[in-house]
């Protein structure tokens, strides 16, 4: 490889997840039911099509994926050796924005409706919520960060003419994500990626097309046609019926779809999205639109149908005229990349988010309320407030809240989130196959690779095909993705060889095996990357907030990846919901 030197950068944060779910794949349960649907059509004449599970807002995506806001870096976060068996290139690093700093005061006392603690991408969409929907009930939010910048991790760093993401990589333009792109006044930096470029699979040495629509799924060949019709007919309600117990994604999916689309769709699908394992993922937290619809219509396409009828009966509110209409089924980003976003948020809030604000103690106020203890560069600086939101991760939260409630402590710090490395690297033009390339430029999403396959690494992306101004020209900007629960050994790999195990990787399947060795543009390892929706995920997060109602707590909310879902629009969407709740529990408590 390239005599350069690597920066690899290692972090005890958690990867909001994003990262390949939402920057790769049209949801492959979606296209299950598409497969389920176009089956029916040929034996009832109709079809109908499911809605998108509430965890996977993609497609895709990232692995990795995601979102955890205000989260302390660990100080002894490891640099990684340099071995000379493997010569990798180094390009100075620097944020592509730097987000602002916040304002950082010191005084008396200050007195707030709510504190949001934690600046990444949860925290700072739930106190922008406030602040455009509910400025009258909630008008004086603070936000406080740990670290010396707001974005959790949302890493867009530059140099040398290339523009990538460390943390997620893109996110699924929803109505709630657009409406907090155009309130935070991005709408012209918004981009988005073309909807009809391809996403792939490896199957049988082989990258194999996930179809776009209902008119290619009588041609694609990933599944066999007794694999489509396994899963129409299940769709359909042929099939075991639920039972008495959590059904993990594993089992829900061979149950109802049939094992070639566990095996060639979902299971990579996790890997991707949550880099987990399907047999510990719980159907029900995990992808819980889609368990809803066998247990309301007994069946798929039956609850598909009841939720259409549903809508019927009740239409949505009309969709806000100053939202952008994105086409197909496609992801998005911004020109300068994903930090623009919590940046501009920052910047709208202005001094009501600090950062170096370290929370070390949180009291209950006399005359109800809290008071909140911050070690910040300027000394002691203690804050009260109505409200509290915690959308650090768990295990943080587990240490903020372990002298006020042991049993709410006591179950955040179950959560488990498994380390993911996001491995940068570009290859000429030149280096790709030519049977993947499309009028000499390599176009698609990118591909995800189930364990069956005999890669180690999770999926690639196709980031300089994705979005504008990644890459040089004629260079190829991948990122990769590798680790996860089924790996969690590369936490103690040394980055030498986490690259060289990329490196082969793309080589089966995407690169020729004698192009030159790849410039390593950036490597960075999370040590605790996306929390893991596992069976009991649900029954944790409502012991967490008996803990806090049994310990008095009131006032006092649990946000953030953990408990909305990892998909960065998800993130947004429950910082909205969020912001209900809170606006909702203000106006009931007293003027103090």
């Amino acid at each position: 490889m390239d005599r350069m030197t690597v920066a690899v950068r290692s972090s005890s944060c958690g990867l909001p997840s994003v990262s390949f779910s939402e920057a790769y794949l049209t949801s492959p349960l979606k296209v299950c039911t598409r497969i389920a649907t176009t089956t029916t059509t040929t034996t009832t004449g109709g079809s109908r099509a499911v809605q998108q599970p509430q965890q996977q807002q993609s497609v895709h995506t990232s692995l990795l994926l995601l979102q955890r806001g205000g989260q302390r870096l660990n100080q002894h976060a490891r640099r990684r050796g340099r071995g000379s068996s493997v010569s990798v290139s180094v390009f100075a690093k620097q944020a592509a924005v730097a987000p602002p700093a916040a304002v950082e005061t010191t005084g008396p006392k200050e007195q707030y409706d709510c504190v949001v603690v934690g600046g990444g991408i949860s925290g700072l969409c739930t106190a922008q919520a406030l602040a455009t929907r509910h400025g009258v009930a909630v008008s004086n939010v603070l936000v406080t960060e740990a670290r010396e910048r707001v974005g959790g991790n949302i890493t867009t760093v530059e140099g040398n003419g290339y523009l990538w993401e460390e943390g997620p990589n893109s996110f699924q333009p929803n109505d709630s994500m657009l409406s907090m792109v155009v309130d935070s006044g991005l709408k012209e930096e918004l981009v988005l990626g073309d909807p009809d470029a391809p996403r792939f699979v490896l199957w049988g040495g082989r990258l194999r097309p996930v179809p776009a629509g209902p008119a290619d799924l009588p041609f694609f060949d990933l599944l066999s046609i007794v694999g489509k019709l396994r899963a129409g007919f299940g769709a359909m309600g042929f099939k075991a019926p639920a039972p008495g117990h959590e059904e993990s994604v594993e089992e829900f999916v061979r149950r109802n779809l049939g094992d070639e689309v566990f095996e060639r769709l979902i299971e990579p699908f996790c890997s991707g999205v949550y880099a987990g394992d399907p047999a510990k993922l719980s159907m029900k937290a995990a992808f819980g639109k889609v368990w809803r619809l066998e247990d309301i219509g007994g069946s798929v396409i039956g609850g598909t149908i009841k939720l259409l009828q549903e809508r019927k009966k009740n239409p949505p509110p009309p969709r806000d005229t100053r939202l952008p209409k994105p086409k197909g089924q496609t992801v998005g980003s911004f020109q300068k990349g994903l930090i623009t976003l919590p940046k501009a948020i920052a910047a709208n809030l202005g001094d009501k988010v600090r950062v170096n604000w370290k929370l070390t103690a949180i009291q209950k106020a006399g005359g109800g309320g809290y008071t909140l203890t911050y070690e910040t560069p300027e000394g002691t600086i203690t804050v009260g407030t109505k409200a509290l939101v915690l959308t650090v991760p768990s295990y943080v939260a587990s240490d903020i809240l372990q002298p006020l409630s042991q049993g709410a402590a006591d179950a955040l710090s179950k959560f488990y989130y498994p380390p993911v490395a996001a491995v940068t690297i570009s290859f000429p033009l030149s280096a790709i196959r030519e049977d993947r390339l499309v009028g000499g430029e390599l176009k698609g999403f990118g591909q995800l690779h189930p364990r069956s396959q005999g890669v180690q690494t999770l999926g690639t992306i196709y980031s300089s095909s994705l979005f504008p101004g990644r890459a040089p020209e004629k260079r190829v900007l991948l990122l990769n993705y590798i680790g996860g629960a089924q790996f969690p050994s590369i936490v103690t790999m040394k980055e030498e060889e986490i690259v060289r195990i990329v490196d082969r990787d793309v080589r089966t399947m995407l690169v020729k095996p004698d192009a030159p060795p790849p410039q390593v543009v950036g490597v960075r390892v999370w040590p605790r990357a996306i929390p893991q929706f596992t069976i009991g995920h649900l029954e944790l997060l409502e012991d967490a907030r008996k803990g806090l109602e049994e310990s008095g707590l009131e006032g006092v909310f649990l946000g953030g990846n953990y408990v909305v879902g990892v998909a960065l629009g998800r993130c947004v969407e429950g910082a909205y919901e969020s912001a209900q709740v809170i606006s909702d529990y203000i106006t009931r408590v007293p003027a103090s």
